[in-house]
């Protein structure tokens, strides 16, 4: 049997605190640390009316449309625009109707010539097995450069109304540290590991889909669509510090600048030969090949450059307001 010990030497011992609590005998804490009533956090009689005033004097100066001068003439401004550019519009579609041949005429046309030069022709005048690329990149490509330039003017639009200016960014205490907390993915490896495997399988399918435009459904615009999917995939895997390794602001502008470009070059000068009557001199090559229908083939390349550069343009701006 161990010896009684006098409560006094008992209470001094170090480990008797903790025992007590283990045991639920006491409570160290209980009556030794300081405790306050926690403060009142209401706002003061004087604050809320402050705060109320506030509120009235800006629903009143900025929501009151009955005695707002700006918003007046802005909508007064509006009704009238929209009326006249309607009736515009109903003027020249009156004056396309008028000018139509009768139904019924006898110059009128009984099938559409058009359709049976695209299909009767085609192969023949352009070289492309695929008609409707011949149609886009040959018979109507003036059109589909039309296009191709508003995808551009469409981005650099997006660009002046979204862009991130870096003046502002000099204002934040941590420019690095607030662009990685917005812009960039978390370490997804499931999505990682994906990107890995489907990003070059991707690739290769828009190239593939673009380069045999002339001979198979595809061509530039799904292509390009493909490749700036592949893009879109693989920022959102491993962000956009990755990708500007390769794909930059400076790549976007010499990419689309240089494909419109030689776009426009190209058909004005087929523009003029043809309206001339003139040879051109470009070899229509041997139907079926890889390289040939003469301009459709590198014009299919042009298109496909500038959809894929736009669509991830696009995907950038929207996300952080530039490159």
């Amino acid at each position: 049997m161990s010896k009684p010990i006098p409560e006094e030497e008992y209470n001094r011992k170090p480990l008797t605190p903790v025992i007590r609590w283990v045991m639920g005998e006491a409570d160290p804490y209980l009556g030794n640390v300081e405790m306050r009533r926690p403060r009142d956090n209401a706002p003061s009689e004087g604050l809320v009316q402050s705060h109320r005033k506030d509120r009235e004097e800006v629903i009143e100066q900025v929501f009151d449309r009955e005695h707002n001068r700006v918003l007046k003439g802005f909508n007064v401004f509006y009704r009238f625009t929209a009326v006249l550019c309607c009736v515009a519009l109903i003027a020249m579609l009156l004056v396309a109707v008028y000018y139509l041949p009768p139904v019924g005429h006898a110059d009128n046309p009984t099938s559409n010539e058009v359709a049976a030069r695209y299909i009767e022709s085609g192969l023949q005048e352009t070289g492309a097995v695929n008609i409707v690329t011949g149609m886009i990149l040959d018979y109507r490509a003036f059109d589909t450069f039309g296009e191709s330039n508003v995808l551009f003017i469409a981005t650099c639009t997006v660009l002046i109304l979204l862009r991130d200016d870096q003046k502002k960014k000099k204002k934040l205490p941590d420019p690095e540290e607030v662009r990685e907390r917005r812009f960039e993915p978390g370490d997804d490896i499931i999505l990682q590991r994906v990107t890995f495997i489907l990003f070059p399988i991707i690739m290769i399918f828009g190239i593939y889909v673009i380069l045999n435009g002339h001979l198979s459904p595809g061509g530039g615009f799904s292509g390009g669509a493909i490749m700036g999917a592949g893009l879109i995939l693989y920022a959102n895997a491993f962000g956009f510090e990755k990708l500007n390794r390769f794909f930059t602001e400076k790549t976007y502008k010499w990419v689309s600048f240089g494909a419109l470009s030689f776009y426009c070059l190209a058909k004005s000068y087929s523009f003029f030969t043809g309206a001339n009557h003139l040879p051109s001199g470009i070899p229509l090559g041997n139907a079926g090949d890889i390289i040939s229908s003469g301009l459709i083939f590198p014009l299919n390349i042009c298109v496909g450059m500038v959809v894929a550069c736009t669509m991830y343009a696009f995907f950038t701006l929207f996300r952080k307001g530039g490159f």
